[in-house]
């Protein structure tokens, strides 16, 4: 079995699905493994490095995509200019792949029916369960934790101001206000990063212990509540609210936008459209300079004027949309991931590295399409197909 590991291709993105480490950890599975050239190079692992761990270098990428029967990416496959090929395209019809998929967001969807159309079985990090077997595989919240840390650190080199209070001769600067929406991991992480640069923080979330673990971090919990059995599902994450909530939801979020100088959007319901909760009107109440991070882009993103894949400037605001986040923090997200990725493919081939176990539910929660057809219920839902 021939497993790849492509150079990723989006813009600024960095990291790599496998580090040398595990490539030694997939040969001793049995795979014969293939690196595309300068793969690790964004987190300074050499080609020899991983000739040393057992890959082959592959210098060129149509050959590896076509002749693997399983590809292991960080990110969703994108048209390759240098090709002029979607990567897609170039994979082995029938083949298997592991990435972010993202399937729910609609500039995902033509990539997903074109992996349907191509019969590939492909597997989504983003679909794993949460649950205790599932833990060392949760690359979700892995990269979660990355995100939350790296988009404060983003705000703060965009925002035009101080973060901590500052005493000078001439006065004392007020702190800046973070409002952080949403706190699963990446909010958790984004209130605790916060606070250690010393702003001053508010924590929005419809869910009661997540409003308290953010308390717990030193957050203040502010603005909406919502009915328990509405606002937590499986698992502990949010649910996707009915129209006439996120409608409360913005009432009480308008408020508090328009006084933050910095606001961290990572509200998200797992394998669905990311909800809008900050209109064009609400971005326009806030103060020039003040800085949005839409962290959950990658879903459709919690705020109207959010450009997915840039960071622009809006009415006065930095808008940031970047999709991958953790890519700016390549070294430590590529080992968190790819020690991930190496236990979910251990898992996904417990039979033999020959008999995929496409009924484990792990693997059953993240399938997205399989023998021409489109499994994911997130997907199908946001396509209208269900």
């Amino acid at each position: 079995m021939r497993l790849a590991i492509p150079k990723e291709i989006l813009p600024e993105e960095k990291r790599v699905a496998a580090t040398p480490e595990t490539v030694k950890k997939y040969v001793a599975l049995g795979f014969e493994v293939f690196v595309e050239a300068s793969a690790g190079e964004g987190i300074g692992r050499s080609d020899g490095e991983y000739e040393q761990a057992g890959a082959q270098i592959a210098e060129d990428v149509e050959t590896l995509f076509s002749q693997a029967d399983v590809v292991l990416k960080v990110k969703q496959p994108i048209f390759n200019e240098a090709c002029g090929k979607h990567e897609v395209d170039m994979l082995r019809e029938g083949g298997l792949l592991i990435t972010f998929l993202h399937p729910a967001a609609p500039d995902s969807h033509d990539m997903v029916r074109k992996l349907r159309d191509r019969r590939i079985t492909s597997l989504t990090m983003d679909g794993i369960p949460r649950i205790t077997r599932a833990q060392r595989m949760d690359a979700l919240t892995s990269m979660s934790t990355v995100t939350g840390y790296k988009s404060v650190l983003i705000a703060a080199n965009e925002m035009p101001r101080f973060v901590p209070m500052m005493g000078t001769a001439i006065g004392t600067v007020p702190p800046a206000k973070f409002l952080i929406v949403g706190a699963g991991v990446v909010g958790l992480q984004a209130v605790a990063t916060a606070k250690r640069l010393g702003g001053v923080v508010k924590a929005v979330d419809i869910r009661e212990e997540a409003r308290k673990e953010a308390a717990s971090l030193g957050a203040k919990a502010a603005g909406f509540e919502v009915p328990r059995e509405l606002a937590a599902g499986e698992g502990g994450y949010a649910r996707a609210l009915p129209e006439e909530w996120l409608q409360k939801e913005r009432e009480a979020l308008s408020p508090l936008v328009a006084e933050s100088d910095v606001v961290i959007l990572s509200a998200l319901v797992p394998g669905e459209i990311a909800p809008v909760l900050i209109t064009e009107e609400m971005a326009s109440m806030m103060k020039m300079g003040a800085v949005i991070i839409d962290v959950s882009i990658d879903q459709g993103g919690n705020c109207a004027i959010t450009e997915r894949g840039r960071m622009s400037y809006k009415k006065g605001l930095h808008i940031c949309g970047i999709q991958n986040i953790p890519g700016r923090l390549a070294e430590h997200a590529s080992w968190l991931y790819a020690m991930n990725m190496y236990h979910y493919v251990e898992n996904l081939f417990k039979k033999g590295i020959e008999t995929p176990d496409l009924e484990d539910e792990i693997v059953r929660h993240s399938l997205v399409t399989h023998e021409g057809k489109i499994l994911y219920q997130g997907a199908l839902k946001a396509m209208g197909e269900i």
